[in-house]
């Protein structure tokens, strides 16, 4: 994607070989030692190169073509001009001196970009080597030393400890741990334990505290369901679960920073801020004027039931959304105490993936989260994947009732953990999510996103092509197939006639061409790209600013499919993870979209000048309320054009969906 070398540097060598041309030319006619006009001239060039490199790539420079043109035409008459002086005043001629630092600028990124291809080689051919066609899923093979280290549990401090390690917040201080550039500090509470007399209840403030605890390891994981391709069956489970970590870069407390908080994905069923696959220390060492933030937050049966029609249900009020409601909990614990890590609390950026996209977007519409969060990054998250009635989490409760042969909340409330987490297992198909119950959220998110309801909150819309395929590496075939037939059966409650039938025909149409799973894969995957879609369209006519991408890279692995897990890897800068779930991360898409993401944060405009980022051409992403385009990623390229035409190929699909 970079380009190897650019006109810039072509001009720059130029001037460079002035430097270490005449940096050798002057001190041997002076009659030095050879050995000492060498030690000049690598003293003299790399000096002049580094200013010259200063000026041409300077943002003023690069922003303005005219004067590039006035840069360049400089340069060459200053070429002109000491190679006119050099051979009349020492009989030497530059342009020896410039074909020489030609070979450099032209050889050496060509000698770098072979060796990151026969890297990216090796990683690829180490990846198809452990997945195979993908088939499989998602594997993840622990050693017992890895298990063992992301499982320590934190203490409290009753001695000496680090006072440069640690933190006094409101609720207690909190000794992190450094590493290199960056200090952690994992596994802090910010609520009361929800366990006893508090399960299935909103989740307690902590009472204030100066007492001293370790922050040096990850808080329990929430109870939940275990597939094969969720790596947090190896982590510890508790249903005290609620933690968050904190990671930031050069320690300057007093600053202000801004904060970017990361809600984790998995269906509402899995997953948290243990998995590798949120691990932020390559973007904060990059980019070390940001605080990270993740959490964990209540999941399935713990997090979303409704308890309404269970006798002794009326003391369990909120037990439909008891996932968000820790997820608000987690944003007031920051929005408090952030100040003394260095974060400002009134620039807070959250980004969420499948169901944290879908949280972030409930929460942006929840009064009660007002101002907690000004900028929001969701990505494959619509309000779709929220129940718009409590009937079918009232129907989970009574699924729960019989799996447990219960018939109370006080039986319910007697169980043990492990044996509810078992009923859990077992009910994972009935699926468990949050609620628009018209109290905390509005009963139809979408039109509350039109009147205005997230109203001065700034978002980007993440829109992916090959989802589905990744929901099939992380719940296994079967699972797959049943949420395939699921999603096409639920999709035509949304249907008139005409459109019914104009999908069933795409349908049969597809089947013949190609079998009925990938025809409802196919139409899945439009299914869910479009309800994304009207997410963005409805937030811009609520007047919200909003950008939109569409992620259409291919699959490394086509089993494993390309959505969220591979943008996670690219915004986070993690390579590592990437590798681990099956794919090898493009670095210069990685940049490009760090930088867009930091932008973001910081409130300025989404576009890249001339060479902001070295070999790679200016751009700019506009608004979605502006042109209706998406930033596209495809193909190791990003481009800004419009999507329609990649939502569906459906006719009249797309039109029919935004208007329901």
């Amino acid at each position: 994607m970079k380009k190897l070398f650019t006109l810039d540097d072509i001009m720059i060598a130029f001037i460079a070989a002035l430097g270490y041309g005449l940096g050798l030319e002057i001190p041997k006619n002076l009659g030095c030692a050879m050995w000492l006009c060498s030690i000049i001239c690598l003293i003299i060039g790399l000096a002049v190169e580094g200013l010259v490199e200063k000026i041409v790539f300077s943002k003023a420079v690069q922003k303005s073509i005219l004067k590039r043109v006035m840069i360049f035409a400089a340069f060459v008459i200053i070429f002109i001009a000491a190679e006119y002086l050099s051979v009349r005043a020492m009989g030497a001629s530059m342009v020896e001196h410039l074909l020489t630092k030609y070979v450099f600028v032209i050889g050496l990124p060509v000698a770098g970009f072979a060796f990151s291809m026969l890297m990216r080689w090796y990683r690829i051919r180490k990846v198809r080597k452990l997945y195979g066609d993908g088939s499989g899923g998602y594997v993840f093979d622990l050693a017992a030393e890895e298990i063992e280290d992301v499982n320590r549990q934190n203490k409290a401090i009753a001695g000496d400890y680090d006072a440069d390690l640690a933190v006094k917040t409101r609720t207690g201080v909190y000794v992190g741990e450094r590493d290199k550039n960056l200090i952690f500090y994992r596994g802090i509470p910010y609520a009361k334990p929800p366990v006893g007399e508090l399960r299935w209840k909103a989740p307690v403030p902590l009472a204030s505290s100066n007492n001293v605890f370790e922050a040096q390891n990850f808080g329990a994981s929430a109870i939940q369901v275990e597939h094969k391709g969720v790596i947090l069956k190896h982590h510890r489970q508790s249903e005290d679960c609620l933690y968050l970590n904190i990671c930031v870069g050069r320690q300057d407390k007093s600053s202000k920073k801004p904060v970017l908080v990361l809600f984790h994905h998995g269906d509402f069923t899995c997953g948290g801020s243990a998995d590798p696959l949120l691990y932020c220390d390559k973007f904060i060492d990059k980019h070390q004027d940001i605080i990270f933030v993740n959490f964990n937050y209540r999941l399935g049966i713990f997090g979303f039931i409704d308890f309404s029609e269970v006798p002794g249900g009326e003391d369990y009020p909120d037990a439909l959304n008891l996932g968000l409601l820790d997820q608000l909990a987690a944003l007031k614990w920051i929005k408090e105490n952030i100040a003394a890590f260095g974060g400002d609390p009134d620039r807070i950026t959250v980004i969420g993936f499948e169901s944290g996209a879908v949280s972030i977007m409930l929460l942006a519409v929840s009064k009660q989260a007002q101002g907690l969060f000004n900028k929001a990054f969701v990505f494959q998250g619509s309000y779709i994947m929220a129940y718009d009635t409590p009937d079918a989490s009232r129907t989970l409760a009574k699924d729960l009732l019989n799996e447990t042969g219960s018939s109370t909340m006080q039986e319910l409330a007697a169980l043990s953990t492990d044996s509810l987490k078992a009923a859990a297992q077992r009910l994972w198909k009935h699926l468990c999510a949050p609620t628009c119950d018209g109290k905390f959220i509005p009963v139809d998110a979408y039109k509350a996103c039109q009147a205005g309801a997230a109203s001065g909150i700034d978002f980007i819309v993440g829109i992916p092509r090959n989802e589905t395929q990744v929901l099939r590496a992380f719940v296994g075939e079967s699972n797959y197939e049943e949420f395939l037939h699921f999603t096409v059966k639920d999709m035509q409650q949304y249907f008139d006639a005409q459109v019914a039938q104009t999908v069933q025909d795409y349908i049969d149409t597809q089947t013949a061409a190609v079998g009925e799973l990938e025809a409802m894969r196919k139409l899945a995957e439009q299914w869910i790209a479009i309800w994304m879609y009207r997410v963005a369209v409805k937030l811009a006519a609520g007047g919200n600013k909003v950008h939109l991408m569409y992620w259409d890279e291919e699959p490394l692995i086509e089993n494993l499919g390309s959505g969220s897990v591979d943008a996670i890897t690219a915004l986070l800068g993690n390579s590592k993870a990437s590798q681990m779930y099956g794919n090898v991360m493009n670095a210069d898409l990685s940049v490009i979209l760090q930088s867009l993401l930091v932008k973001f944060i910081n409130g300025k405009a989404l576009q890249l000048y001339q060479n902001e980022i070295k070999g790679i051409d200016a751009f700019n992403w506009p608004a979605f309320n502006d042109k209706r385009q998406a930033l596209i990623a495809a193909d190791n390229k990003i481009k800004c054009a419009a999507i329609d035409d990649k939502l569906t190929d459906i006719k009249g699909f797309l039109d029919f969906m935004i208007n329901l």
